[in-house]
């Protein structure tokens, strides 16, 4: 994420990880002549009035300048922009907060809700696939939900065009836990051995793949526990080996800032930031953001593949093969990562949500389980098609 790149580090360790660096990067200011177009600097956050520069994204050259010092704001900057009045007209958010809080109750009766990823218990409620669910519910408000040309340009400035939208709503109750300080999608979902097996230049390239954002749907003073933000800790290029270390995690509590919000107000954020949801002390406030990520249009393979098919059929052959002794470990490991899904998502969160922020068993993972605990063949593919089922939308 910085400008100078240690191309010598093949992989990252956390034991390697060097507080004092970060503590350098995180100590760094925001000027004012880095974000020209921001109304303010609060807390090293650039404001943007989107009251005022609204009609400036209405013009080609300025839109593009306005989305270049995002871009570079996310990206070696503080890594975070807040959005003030992205929404000129609040009555929209007041329509599809009802239809949320109608969806809540409605999927509390039949499931008993979802549950967070990342945080501690606590009360709260979160609708996964919040954008589906508002489009079906009702067009209309979609429509004039997602006809935001604020959020639209920020989605633009740090993914490009074609980006495709996945929201999240996340509903915390006075009493609601905070989470702790983490980094996000994709290699923030990874267990700590799994994201340290990615080569480093890896990391670099997950965090310009997604953008995460949050829409305030009630006003969010600090005791209602907005989120917990630490610029510029995306520059930290070990970050996604970093963030789970004590001493990490204790320097983010100590150096977090947070911003209040108003209704209508966005934030967005590189998905490399160390941040984590606040806990909301208030003795009122129910917090409620509606939860953007936001991803790369080319987070995609090129052709479609029914692996599946491939798996149940490349199955027997594979329990053969380890039988004999004619593949060894490695081999049959290559061959299953030719064959099977190495990745938990896309998935369907309501009935595949991740469980303490990190994903359920791949069908890779799972080829090589069946493989080394000889389930039979018909259990493997009854196993397969239960898997595909709850990732389906």
């Amino acid at each position: 994420m910085t400008d100078t790149v240690d191309n010598t580090i093949a992989y990252y360790d956390p034991n390697t990880c060097d507080l004092g660096e970060f503590t350098a990067l995180i100590s760094q200011t925001t000027r004012g002549e880095q974000v020209p177009h921001a109304a303010g600097i609060e807390k090293n956050i650039p404001i943007y009035d989107m009251t005022n520069l609204r009609s400036a994204l209405e013009n080609d050259q300025t839109r593009r300048e306005v989305m270049a010092e995002w871009a570079q704001v996310l990206r070696a900057g503080a890594g975070v922009v807040a959005l003030k009045g992205a929404y000129a007209d609040t009555a929209v958010l007041d329509r599809a907060t009802r239809i949320y809080e109608g969806i809540i109750a409605e999927e509390k009766q039949g499931n008993g809700g979802a549950g967070d990823h990342f945080a501690a218990s606590g009360s709260n409620d979160r609708i996964w696939n919040a954008l589906q669910k508002l489009c079906e519910a009702s067009p209309e408000v979609f429509l004039d939900y997602f006809s935001n040309i604020s959020i639209a340009a920020v989605c633009e400035a740090w993914l490009g065009p074609n980006y495709q939208m996945t929201a999240q709503v996340n509903l915390v109750h006075p009493g609601g836990a905070a989470q702790q300080a983490h980094r996000d999608y994709h290699l923030g979902f990874q267990t700590a051995d799994v994201s340290a097996s990615y080569p480093a230049h890896v990391h670099d390239v997950s965090p310009i793949l997604t953008l995460q954002g949050a829409v305030a749907h009630c006003d969010m003073p600090l005791d209602s526990g907005p989120t917990k933000l630490l610029p510029f800790s995306q520059a930290y290029r070990p970050g996604y080996a970093a963030w789970r270390r004590d001493d990490f995690r204790a320097l983010f509590e100590e150096r977090h800032v947070q911003l209040p919000l108003a209704k209508g107000d966005a934030v967005f954020f590189s998905p490399a930031l160390f941040h984590a949801a606040g806990a909301n002390t208030s003795p009122s406030i129910h917090r409620f953001a509606n939860l953007l990520q936001v991803s790369s249009a080319f987070g995609r393979a090129m052709e479609t593949v029914d692996r599946d098919t491939m798996c149940k059929l490349l199955f027997p052959y594979a329990v053969r093969a380890r039988e004999e002794g004619r593949l060894s470990a490695a081999e049959l490991s290559a061959v299953i990562a030719a064959t099977a899904e190495g990745y938990s998502f896309p998935t369907n969160l309501d009935r595949d949500p991740p469980t303490n922020g990190l994903a359920l068993e791949t069908q890779a993972a799972f080829f090589t389980r069946a493989l080394s605990e000889e389930i039979e063949e018909s259990a493997f593919a009854q196993q397969l098609d239960q898997m595909g089922e709850v990732r389906k939308a």
